[in-house]
């Protein structure tokens, strides 16, 4: 689902039309005019009034829509690679200090990449809510209703939960809120927050049809796996921080067997693929954000990612007369993977080279040259490695939100905790076998593009012994989901979620984070960031410990 430049236009001016506070001047409704009252009777617009939603979730900078106001690059890596001992923060020491101010808790209130991730959320949620609540009074057709009110329900408790393990308890709408009522607006409870993002996603999930029932071009839209997936994550998350709503580890064993059972997904055979473009939209995505290329730069105009150009390399290589080899150095060179994640994987690991490169290395047939100058550890993420597009703030590969083998470890993970041990094993070594099959990233060779053998030695990745139980068992998936899933933005949150975060960070910073948690009446202390500076002192929320 690459939506095209003129249907983000679109989108977004189908769902203008039902932004509150315009001045009703005529009683009647403009004859051709698209309104209030008729924008679900039409399927194009109710369509677009739902991509209107999507498009927001592929924001990474800009103005807030409807004011003006820039707010700063935010990505899901910043906090769930960056914040963790997965990633440094990369590029040169004084470029994009607010990264550096979330990776050692001295974030304030006024961190850009917190703001973003705030006002963006919020316009999706308001956004999303314009479709849930007048969708079904529309005359479209009831099956094309049902589906598009559950993708717009998937999004809004995605939004939710992106907010509730950030900030905790968040003020819950389900209506569009009148600058009159902005001072009135309360925050609710970690609790109430996560029981919102349940009740939507199981409604989203009764709605909307499976992976394989959806044209090819509508691929990328939310799904009931997906749905069921995102649930399965954020019952997981707490139970290792909040679990005042009594959840079990069966209820993420059944939902991620209700995921594998449905025989929509498969783990694609060569793991070297999956995020190049073969790897879009393939057996194994469970969901990813939609992205293309085209000549506009930053702002939520653009239809490509700002995400691709922050983590590329920031050296140009070249030739040996000097001059600059093209396609080589465009990048800012953030998000470094660490000694730590690289010294993870086991000998002959075939996804440690699809993960990282190092100086010297060849990328999709081109020369990388890495300056310790513009870079904090010797390594750059190779899943994020693009070949230069038209534009460089355009980046047009799809984001990896969920994959299969995240479902198939989640499982793992449920059924050891479960005691179903020989179940876990099993699901991990399906894991493993995959890998160990892998080929080559793309481009190893200067000059190609193709995937080379890995000419991996016998005995790599063996299975994991089926006699792992407890603790073991517990330790061996733990490292399988951080190499498998490696740079994806999991790693900070499922040190979190297993009590594990405040262990691997220097003691100082340790020492800060721990002055921003909850740590009474949970399993594991819970490190939150900052409330958004003007929305906490305009809708008078109370701010989280240890922030003014």
């Amino acid at each position: 689902m690459k939506i095209s430049h003129a249907a983000r236009i679109m989108a977004v001016a189908a769902i203008a039309v039902l932004s509150p506070g315009c001045k009703k001047f005529l009683d009647k409704d403009p004859l051709g005019a698209t309104t209030q009252s008729n924008l679900f009777n039409d399927p194009t617009n109710a369509v677009q009034a739902v991509n209107a939603i999507y498009d927001v979730a592929s924001w990474d900078q800009g103005p807030k829509f409807g004011v003006g106001d820039y707010v700063p690059q935010t990505y899901e890596w910043m906090f769930g690679d960056v914040m963790s001992d997965d990633a440094a923060k990369g590029s040169n020491p004084t470029d994009f200090t607010p990264l550096l101010e979330l990776k050692t808790w001295t974030v304030t209130s006024g961190n850009g990449p917190i703001s973003s991730l705030w006002v963006h959320s919020f316009t999706g949620i308001a956004r999303a809510n314009t479709v849930i609540n007048n969708i079904d009074a529309g005359t479209i057709d009831a099956a094309l209703k049902t589906r598009l009110k559950g993708e717009a329900l998937f999004l809004r408790g995605y939004f939710y939960f992106n907010l509730v393990k950030t900030f905790g308890g968040v003020p819950l709408f389900e209506q569009a809120v009148l600058p009159t009522q902005a001072a009135s607006v309360t925050r609710a409870s970690i609790a109430d927050t996560y029981a919102f993002v349940e009740k939507d996603l199981k409604a989203a999930a009764a709605a909307l049809p499976e992976k394989g029932a959806y044209a090819a071009a509508d691929l990328g839209r939310a799904t009931k796996g997906a749905a069921n997936g995102y649930l399965a994550r954020a019952i997981m998350y707490q139970l290792g921080t909040d679990n005042t709503n009594k959840h079990t580890w069966q209820e993420v064993y059944d939902l991620t067997s209700t995921i594998i059972s449905s025989s929509q997904y498969t783990l694609l055979p060569n793991y070297a693929m999956i995020h190049q473009a073969p790897g879009e939209n393939s057996s194994e995505s469970v969901f990813e954000i939609q992205f293309s290329t085209s000549n506009d730069g930053y702002g939520p105009i653009s239809i490509g990612t700002t995400s691709n150009v922050f983590q590329n390399n920031r050296t140009a290589a070249k030739d040996a007369s000097g001059m600059t080899i093209p396609g080589t150095g465009w990048g800012y060179g953030f998000n470094n993977p660490t000694a730590s994640l690289v010294g993870e994987f086991e000998a002959n690991d075939p996804r440690l080279l699809v993960t990282v490169y190092k100086n010297g290395d060849s990328v999709l047939g081109l020369p990388m040259v890495i300056d310790p100058g513009f870079n904090d550890t010797g390594y750059m993420d190779r899943k994020v490695a693009i070949l230069q597009p038209v534009n460089n703030q355009s980046g047009p590969q799809n984001i990896r939100k969920m994959r299969y083998a995240d479902i198939l470890l989640m499982k793992a993970e449920a059924a050891a905790q479960l005691n179903k041990n020989s179940e876990a094993v099993t699901l991990v070594n399906m894991v493993r076998a995959r890998a160990r099959n892998s080929t080559k990233p793309p481009g190893t060779v200067l000059g190609t593009l193709t995937y080379d053998p890995a000419n991996t030695p016998a005995g790599t990745l063996p299975d994991i012994s089926a006699g792992l139980a407890g603790p073991d068992l517990l330790k061996a998936i733990y490292h399988e989901r951080r190499v498998e899933l490696a740079e994806e933005s999991l790693r900070f949150w499922d040190l979190i979620r297993t009590g594990r975060y405040f262990g691997v960070l220097p003691a100082d910073v340790a020492s800060r984070a721990m002055s921003h948690s909850i740590t009474t009446g949970v399993v594991n202390p819970i490190p939150l960031l900052p409330i958004e500076l003007n929305d906490a002192q305009v809708w008078k929320l109370p701010q989280n410990p240890g922030y003014n």
